[in-house]
């Protein structure tokens, strides 16, 4: 049964209200211009869209520092450009061109960006998850009061390497909050069809880590549960897990032919879009109007028209350097020593 759409008051004032609303807009504008490059030929590889889930990596990302570190999947493009990384280096690297944020070589599923610490995204599923207990135990040596998000899907839960990390992280008790978008069809396979235990938080709980799990599609709950998720990492009481209960709108990736849900089932979860839904609140209590709306819609669409124009007049990377960085014979490596 879908629930109904999130109500209630927003606790925010009408600029960070405002910030919260632009970076969902933002998203949405970049994915759906994704889309339509992909149809065009201009992007090419994979493409994993994040339409619909927006409010999950906003309401988390705006709960965290800057000196913080985030590691995402492969459908990570919100969470690059929310943490901070420029939407014409985005989308550079989409196209494949040298100027993207890893010089055009990762493409959709590996956008990588040290200066924002955004340390990347991985095509394989769960296969951060052990990094982000390597950078979180790295702090929880040094001393530093910083937290390492790690965003997974629920399909990671079912993956050993979720387990050792979870085991892991408790053991050592490291700066970690683990945010698992649970979008109930992984690739495309239902949850409850999948893992016998659905209960996403009891599989957390079952190392001893406290949890959470919040409507994913109410950017209001999403960034309460943060702040306090990450409060309670920052204070070096260990690792948090945090279950986002979301839904995708379109399918998992552009090669999906989405035979495993109804339409009447994707037109039923629209109705909960965090981006509606979060603008008819925030009109009833007075802190948008339809014209402030307009202005920050027509924002995006100008990004999202800069962002291209960059990566159409960005660079491939010369036939001659395609062989940089990927192999270094061992004595090479000794004479460089």
């Amino acid at each position: 049964m879908i629930p109904a759409p999130p109500v209630g008051p927003v606790p925010f004032d009408k600029a960070c209200a405002h910030r919260l609303l632009a970076d969902m807009v933002r998203i949405r504008r970049l994915e759906e211009k994704c889309a339509e490059l992909y149809g065009a030929m201009k992007i090419r590889g994979f493409l994993h869209l994040y339409i619909g889930e927006e409010a999950c990596a906003v309401g988390v990302l705006h709960a965290l520092r800057a000196e913080d570190n985030v590691v995402a999947t492969y459908r990570e493009h919100a969470h690059a450009l929310v943490r901070g990384m420029p939407m014409g280096v985005l989308m550079a690297e989409m196209y494949g061109k040298r100027e993207g944020c890893s010089r055009g070589r990762g493409g959709s599923m590996h956008l990588f960006d040290a200066r924002t610490r955004l340390f990347g995204g991985n095509a394989i599923v769960a296969g951060l998850l052990p990094v982000a207990v390597g950078l979180a135990l790295a702090d929880r040596m040094k001393g530093q009061r910083r937290v390492t998000a790690c965003f997974f899907g629920e399909g990671a839960v079912a993956e050993g390497a979720f387990h050792e990390s979870m085991n892991l992280a408790e053991l050592w008790g490291v700066p970690l909050l683990l945010c698992c978008e649970n979008n109930r069809y992984a690739m495309g396979t239902a949850l409850e069809r999948s893992e016998s235990q659905t209960d996403l938080c009891a599989k957390a709980a079952s190392y001893k880590v406290p949890t959470a799990s919040v409507d994913g599609m109410d950017i209001v709950a999403v960034h309460e549960a943060a702040k306090q998720a990450q409060q309670h990492v920052r204070e070096g009481k260990g690792p948090f897990f945090l279950e986002l209960r979301t839904y995708r709108f379109r399918a998992h990736s552009m090669f999906d032919a989405e035979l495993y849900r109804s339409k009447a089932e994707v037109e039923e979860w629209k109705t909960r879009g965090p981006i509606h839904t979060y603008t008819a609140r925030l009109k009833t209590e007075g802190k948008l109007t339809e014209e402030e709306f307009l202005e920050l819609d027509a924002a995006a669409l100008a990004e999202v028209d800069a962002a291209v124009a960059f990566a159409e007049a960005g660079s491939w990377e010369p036939i001659e350097d395609l062989a940089r960085d990927l192999y270094t014979p061992p004595e090479a490596a000794w004479r460089s020593a």
